[in-house]
C-alpha cells in the first residue's frame, strides 16, 4: 500500500507548453507517474487556463493557452490523468488555489513531489507555496522531471531559486524518489 501522506503534483504538462526545449521531459514524467500510480499513490495534474484580461495578457501581452488543444494535457499523459486523484484547473501559477488547498487538507498530504513545466514559474511557485503553506508540508522538486519551454537557462534558474526557497536537499532526481519509503505502510 502506498504511503497516503505523499502526493505527486504534475504541473501544466499541456500542449501549449511543450516545445523543443521542454519536450524531452515528457518520457521522464510518464515514467514517474506510471510508477507512482502503479504503487497506488495519489497523483494530481494541473492545467493552466489563460483568459482575456488576465495579468499574463495585460502585462506580458501573452494570450496563449485560452482553449483546446493548447490547454489539453499531452497525449502521453492522458491515460494517467484519467486515473488521477484529481485534475486541478487554475488561472494562477500555483497548484495552491482554492481547489488545491482543499485537496491537501482532505487527503492529509504532507509530502508534495512536484514536476512539470515550467521549472522557473509554475513548478517553482507550487514548490514554494507548499513550503509556505504550513509546517506540516514538505516540498520536493523533481529536477529531471521538470523543464522550461524557455530553455535550459530558465530551467537552471528555476532550480537555483527553488533550492534557495525550499532547501537544496529538496531538489531531487526521479531516481532519488524514495520508492521503498513511499510504498511503506505508515
Amino acid at each position: 500500500m502506498f504511503n497516503s501522506s505523499a502526493v505527486l503534483v504534475v504541473v501544466d504538462v499541456q500542449n501549449g507548453f511543450v516545445r523543443e526545449q521542454s519536450a524531452h521531459v515528457i518520457p521522464v514524467i510518464v515514467n514517474v507517474v506510471s510508477r507512482w500510480q502503479a504503487a497506488g499513490g495519489d497523483v494530481v495534474f494541473t492545467r493552466y487556463f489563460n483568459y482575456a484580461g488576465s495579468n499574463f495578457e495585460r502585462l506580458f501581452k501573452w494570450s496563449k493557452l485560452m482553449g483546446s488543444p493548447e490547454t489539453d494535457i499531452v497525449a502521453e499523459l492522458i491515460p494517467y490523468a484519467n486515473k488521477a486523484t484529481a485534475v486541478v484547473d487554475k488561472t494562477v501559477y500555483s497548484f495552491f488555489n482554492e481547489e488545491g488547498i482543499a485537496l491537501v487538507r482532505s487527503h492529509g498530504w504532507t509530502d508534495i513531489y512536484v514536476c512539470g513545466i515550467a521549472t522557473e514559474s509554475c513548478v517553482l511557485k507550487t514548490a514554494v507555496d507548499a513550503f509556505d503553506y504550513g509546517d506540516h508540508l514538505t516540498p520536493w522538486l523533481i529536477e529531471d522531471a521538470s523543464a522550461s519551454h524557455a530553455g535550459q537557462a530558465a530551467h537552471d534558474a528555476g532550480v537555483l531559486v527553488a533550492s534557495r526557497f525550499i532547501g537544496p536537499d529538496q531538489i531531487i532526481e526521479a531516481a532519488d524518489i524514495p520508492w521503498a519509503k513511499l510504498t511503506a505502510v505508515t
